[in-house]
């Protein structure tokens, strides 16, 4: 009677000691106040690009191949090109065949071919690049037509595949091949400790990724084509090989990053793939539609540069690939690169990652000097701003864990 029940072996106390001023302290950490603000400015970001891509899409010097007779031709390019705010770009060609090459080389995005035995012109449209830019240009033509007692027809020479909805599916598969690249090396982080961080073990990890892209490359091939038929299944082959080169780039720029800045090294990764690379990726919009920021970023970025390269090897046989496939070879080299000789660096670095000072022992341990008693016994404790269990994949767990919110309500787009 009058004295405290002594705690069981193993229980903590409901508040330390030092009440809860202690407690705040302990929870509160500078490193947990410094990564809440980080997550406010991701998410701030992330509001701010999408909605400043996508709020007001508007055509912007859209390439338009024009076809007239002798005389008509170059009056009706000018008209075009005059039109109030620019957004059209008109290229004369010969006839509707030169047209139709064109658009099937992606350089230009639509064409209107002028009919002088009718009083109907038709405008063709490549629904496969995307159904956005199709109808921006139709809604720019209908009122100039309007204008010149016309009429007008839209033909589609290049469409979508029956299972591609507004030609979205390049732009989701993309998406999804990279959400598994970047996770997939944050994860091997998280297993293993970023600030384990040696050569050779970057090196299994980069090996195992390149597994990994060459098993997703090939799932999403056959997953858009024989099983759903979203993209003509003939690309397969093609596919997976694409599929392979973008989760790689995507999960060895990761990697790279996370040698040089630990776990903030996946929030840079986050911040430049889903919130810039995913608005400005031509997915949700045509890059022509967007405003020039995103319209300049978009293909350096391996959102826009999978996009573009899904697209144009699965319905565009003429389109050019060097650009697309230069970007995303260049990030899956640098990644690789950049992860074995930062982590050779830095692992010959006194106190730098992978070594710990001898004789110490780990943050919020027992042996710990900030720590005192035993873990496990009734007043195990650490001080103030030493939490019990700082790990750093506690705090991995979390950015992956914003980094799957963000990849998903992208899909939204």
């Amino acid at each position: 009677m009058g004295t405290s029940e002594p705690h069981p072996p193993g229980a903590r106390p409901a508040t330390p000691p030092g009440g809860a001023a202690a407690e705040l302290r302990d929870a509160l950490t500078p490193r947990a106040v410094l990564l809440v603000l980080a997550v406010l400015a991701l998410h701030l970001a992330f509001v701010l690009s999408y909605a400043g891509a996508f709020h007001a899409p508007t055509p912007q010097r859209v390439p338009v191949a024009v076809v007239a007779p002798p005389g008509q031709a170059d009056q009706l390019a000018e008209q075009l090109d005059d039109l109030p705010g620019q957004p059209l770009r008109a290229h004369v060609v010969d006839d509707e065949a030169a047209a139709v090459a064109r658009l099937e080389r992606r350089e230009v995005d639509a064409a209107i071919v002028a009919n002088p035995d009718s009083d109907t012109d038709t405008v063709l449209v490549a629904s496969a690049a995307g159904a956005s830019v199709g109808e921006a240009v139709r809604g720019v033509l209908t009122p100039v037509q309007q204008e010149r007692g016309r009429q007008l027809q839209t033909r589609d020479v290049v469409p979508a595949a029956s299972g591609d909805a507004r030609g979205l599916t390049p732009f989701y598969l993309v998406i999804g091949w990279m959400l598994g690249g970047y996770l997939a090396s944050a994860i091997m982080g998280l297993a293993g400790g970023e600030h384990r961080a040696r050569p050779a073990r970057v090196g299994v990890r980069l090996a195992v990724l390149a597994g990994y892209a060459v098993l997703s490359g090939l799932g999403g091939a056959l997953i858009v084509g024989p099983v759903l038929d979203a993209l003509p299944s003939g690309n397969v082959l093609v596919l997976w090989w694409v599929g392979a080169l973008v989760a790689f780039a995507s999960g060895a720029t990761t990697m790279a990053l996370q040698v040089l800045f630990g776990v903030v090294g996946v929030g840079v990764a986050i911040l430049a793939f889903v919130v810039l690379g995913n608005p400005s990726a031509g997915g949700a919009y045509d890059a022509s539609l967007l405003p020039p920021f995103w319209r300049a970023v978009g293909p350096w970025l391996p959102p826009g540069a999978g996009t573009t390269l899904v697209r144009d090897t699965a319905y565009f046989g003429d389109a050019p690939i060097a650009g697309p496939v230069g970007v995303l070879s260049g990030y899956a080299v640098l990644g690789v690169a950049v992860a074995l000789i930062a982590a050779a660096l830095l692992s010959r670095r006194p106190g730098g990652r992978g070594q710990r000072r001898r004789g110490s022992a780990p943050p919020g341990t027992p042996g710990d000097r900030r720590c005192s008693g035993h873990r496990g016994a009734p007043h195990f404790r650490c001080e103030p701003g030493t939490s019990r269990n700082v790990t750093p994949n506690r705090f991995h767990a979390l950015i992956v864990a914003i980094a799957v919110t963000n990849a998903v309500s992208c899909s939204s787009s």
